[in-house]
């Protein structure tokens, strides 16, 4: 393995993105030493971390190890590459599957909202007609009193929140 290669590779992509290494370190949850230690090539990301930096820095990870290969035999490359390709594939796959269900989530939070708010709205507030004479209709009242207060106060900011991600999740999905 060249690490130099791989450490010079990584470091004109950061600068690319106009990243500091501080940066860097920070959106892969490591060190800034880690960086430093790859771009001098004192060491090279692992597997995983390879996955999180080809995704920060937009390349794919077949690029990324490319930069490593230093073989005569160009059946081992041809085949390296297609299984990281395959294994790129499967990752966007993934990625994929992962929003919808975020965003499947989300329609149901909305709707859980909408039915909740319905229900209030429906029973119009029960709990003032209630005799608070009997300690547990009280604290039974007066706990159904703070849920709808807050509610309708929150549950407005959920909604739009909700319909906000949706949104972007679908222009995401379609891209």
């Amino acid at each position: 393995m060249d690490q130099i290669k791989v450490g010079k590779f990584i470091s004109t992509n950061r600068k690319l993105k106009h990243m500091t290494q501080r940066e860097l370190a920070d959106i892969l949850s490591i060190s800034d030493k880690t960086i430093s230690k790859w771009e001098t090539g004192l060491s090279v990301p692992d597997s995983e971390m390879l996955i999180s930096l080809s995704k920060v820095l937009d390349i794919p990870v077949n690029v990324l190890l490319e930069q490593n290969l230093h073989t005569e035999n160009e059946l081992e490359i041809k085949d390296l590459s297609l299984r990281l390709e395959a294994i790129n594939v499967y990752l966007a796959q993934k990625e994929k599957s992962r929003k919808k269900r975020y965003q499947k989530l989300l329609i149901l939070l909305c709707v859980l909202v909408v039915l909740i708010f319905g229900f209030l709205v429906y029973f119009n507030s029960p709990y003032l007609e209630w005799n608070y004479a009997n300690p547990e209709r009280a604290v039974l009242g007066v706990g159904y009193h703070v849920f709808e207060w807050l509610f309708v106060r929150i549950a407005p900011v959920i909604l739009i929140c909700a319909i906000v991600e949706i949104i972007v999740l679908k222009k995401a999905l379609k891209s």
